[in-house]
């Protein structure tokens, strides 16, 4: 007994805590259940009802024989005005309750701290979003490692124009300017940049902050692979001097062996499966268009309506992850007469609300996606081999747009122009029209030689994908390269304290 608790004390122990977001908070979860499965200590901070959608997971992985545990805390939900239960951005219909789930997040931060004290980790790995993370690591003296949940080439990007500042003193908004310091041409607007570098704001001082804690952390870990943005990631290490590893995709590596791993929890949602699944299985290999905007978007009624007759009109076979709004009693009849007609035609299909992403792309009827350009929808896509239509909506989305059409060129561009916080009211949405969407639609699935060649360079990146988290692979080296390093400080700090 006395030799297993040394072992334990001697087990190198990191604590993990994520920002309450899906984007943010599933490639985390999946990295830190990656740690655990190489032989790591784990314990994940969060609340209540964030903590009940991984659960699971985590509850298996310790079945499994792994180290790994959740530590709850309470969100302040009656201090800030929110029902009990909302505790993740994904909850925030409008921006009062946004404003409300975001103070409810930087009140976690003494009890985060406290628990830091109690737990005395090796390291902690913290979310981009979290900056103060870097002085709770200092006062410990441990390492913070930042978790950057985009790409790299996101954040080069965006360092490089919060330094050099080209979309300065424009005639228009809408008027191009080159991204200096790229190994690539990339050509954006103001439009199309977030808004707190479009102008200054109350987030401009924040998402500085986070930038200048990725300085003075130990280094950042990022969901993203080598053969994907080698010449980013190179940008990274070197020109702006941040030592990373890239780990990625870490979905696909932590759920590699999980029969479910399309349910992500949703387990009761799947009762319809047998329905989408027969009508996948009777149409021909690469036909089908899969349309998704991940789990924040919010889109107009009107633009809906562009959507629906857009897919129709372009003649291919379509299935569209819709979200049922209860208030919006217009919507969704017309969303209704779409279905049936479609039904009839056997042309499109319809999910509502919730789909099992990842056992639908990897479905081989799925020959391309339309999708926002989260990170995630994005490297799941790539995994599964599919080129992409591009229509981005907010934050580093339109970023990962221009990795994917001028980059990779991997994707074609439905023509999004405006970068706005998701429940902004200040502007209408900029309606794209059912014409550019059958257009693009058209180029991708397809038969011309565009639609072959961006087929054949997605295929070859889901290969390299899958090769990397094999043993040996690029990403799975990094892990294990990053662990043995933790391990050694944790040794040398050791050596340290007992020398004083």
């Amino acid at each position: 007994m006395e030799s297993q608790s040394l072992q334990f004390h001697n087990q190198l122990h990191v604590v993990f805590l994520s920002y309450p977001s899906p984007g943010h908070m599933n490639p985390m979860i999946d990295t830190a259940r990656l740690f655990a499965m190489h032989g790591v200590n784990v314990t994940i901070i969060t609340t209540h009802a964030n903590a009940s959608t991984f659960q699971k997971a985590i509850d298996s992985d310790t079945s499994l024989g792994y180290s790994i545990k959740t530590q709850l805390i309470q969100f302040p939900s009656a201090q800030v005005g929110l029902p009990d239960g909302v505790e993740n951005m994904k909850d925030g219909t409008s921006t009062e309750i946004i404003g409300k789930i975001g103070l409810g997040i930087s009140m976690l931060q003494d009890p985060t701290e406290a628990l830091f004290q109690d737990l005395q980790p090796d390291c902690i790995v913290t979310d981009m979003m979290l900056p103060w993370t870097v002085e709770a690591a200092a006062k410990l003296g441990i390492p913070r490692i930042h978790y950057n949940s985009s790409s790299y080439f996101s954040n080069c990007a965006e360092h490089f124009i919060m330094k050099y500042r080209p979309n300065d003193n424009l005639v228009s908004d809408t008027q191009k300017f080159t991204i200096p310091g790229l190994p690539h041409t990339i050509e954006m607007t103001p439009l199309q940049l977030p808004f707190w570098i479009r102008s200054q704001s109350f987030a401009t001082a924040y998402f500085e902050a986070i930038y200048e804690s990725q300085k003075r952390s130990y280094g950042t870990l990022c969901n993203s692979f080598h053969e994907l943005e080698s010449d980013y990631e190179n940008i990274c290490n070197t020109t702006l001097g941040i030592k990373s590893w890239s780990v990625g995709p870490v979905s696909s590596w932590a759920n590699k062996d999980d029969e479910n791993k399309g349910n992500r929890g949703h387990i009761e949602e799947l009762g319809k499966e047998a329905d989408w699944l027969n009508w996948l299985n009777s149409k021909q290999n690469e036909s089908v268009l899969y349309v998704s905007f991940g789990s924040l978007t919010r889109l107009d009624n009107a633009q809906i309506v562009e959507i629906a007759h857009g897919l129709e009109n372009s003649g291919h076979n379509f299935i569209w992850v819709v979200r049922k709004k209860e208030s919006d009693e217009s919507e969704n009849n017309f969303l209704q007469d779409f279905e049936e007609r479609m039904k009839e035609r056997k042309k499109g299909y319809i999910i509502w609300n919730w789909a099992p992403q990842l056992l639908i792309l990897d479905h081989p009827a799925i020959g391309g996606i339309v999708t926002h350009c989260g990170w995630n929808s994005t490297l799941e896509s790539l995994n599964a081999g599919l080129p992409m239509i591009t229509w981005p909506r907010f934050g580093d989305q339109f970023y990962n747009e221009k990795l994917l059409v001028d980059v990779l060129k991997i994707g074609v561009s439905v023509g999004a122009k405006e970068n706005k916080m998701r429940t902004s009211t200040e502007s209408k949405d900029v309606v794209v029209k059912r014409e550019e969407i059958a257009k693009a639609v058209e180029i991708l699935m397809g038969s011309g030689q565009e639609s072959k060649e961006m087929r054949m360079r997605a295929k070859k990146l889901g290969e390299a994908a899958k090769r990397t988290i094999e043993e040996g692979g690029d990403s799975y080296n990094n892990l294990i390269q990053l662990i043995d390093e933790l391990k050694s400080l944790k040794k040398s700090k050791a050596l340290g304290e007992k020398a004083d």
